[in-house]
């Protein structure tokens, strides 16, 4: 059984299919197909109007304003070649904060800052014990107060030097996990 006054014939020449849900060119008020409703597909001749597309930069990713009549791409090479902001010498570091740990020279790519000292150090040193703190109030944690006084007391004995850095690396290893 057909409907003839349900949906709409394509207005494209060549088509002329019966759609049940057309589309309506919002340009040239004309009903069309799933197929031919682009304005590139039914070659809609008032497409200017609403098909304005803006070039980007591929190097700053900016867009460039193009008047009409002009060429896109040539509109987008003079805008590379005088107006871009991009500087490709110009390379962005990474790793740009240097430990402040004497005689270390790493560098991260974020910054990790001392609680006590207010100091920016590598992974390896951003505790206080590991870069020697020497601002600051008190250690963080009991057992960095212990591992500092073991590590400042100068024992007597040579008994005594080897258990106090013994005991130094032990409270480190404990802090560091």
């Amino acid at each position: 059984m057909e409907f003839p006054d349900l949906g709409k014939h394509c207005s494209e020449k060549s088509c002329k299919q019966l759609d049940f849900l057309p589309l309506q060119c919002d340009v040239c008020k004309q009903d069309f197909c799933k197929d031919h409703f682009t304005y590139a597909a039914h070659k809609c001749p008032f497409a200017f109007k609403k098909d304005v597309q803006v070039p980007v930069c591929p190097l700053c990713n900016k867009p460039v304003p193009v008047k009409k009549g002009e060429i896109p791409d040539v509109v987008v090479g003079e805008h590379m070649d005088r107006d871009c902001k991009y500087r490709p010498e110009k390379k962005e570091k990474i790793f740009m904060y240097r430990c402040s740990k004497e005689g270390c020279k790493k560098k991260e790519m974020l910054q990790v800052t001392c609680d006590q000292c207010h100091g920016n150090f590598c992974i390896q040193h951003r505790h206080p014990l590991d870069h020697s703190c020497k601002r600051g109030s008190r250690p963080i944690s009991v057992a960095g107060c212990s591992a500092r006084r073991a590590s400042e007391s100068k024992p007597s004995g040579a008994f005594n030097t080897l258990s106090s850095s013994w005991l130094a690396q032990r409270l480190r290893s404990k802090v560091k996990r």
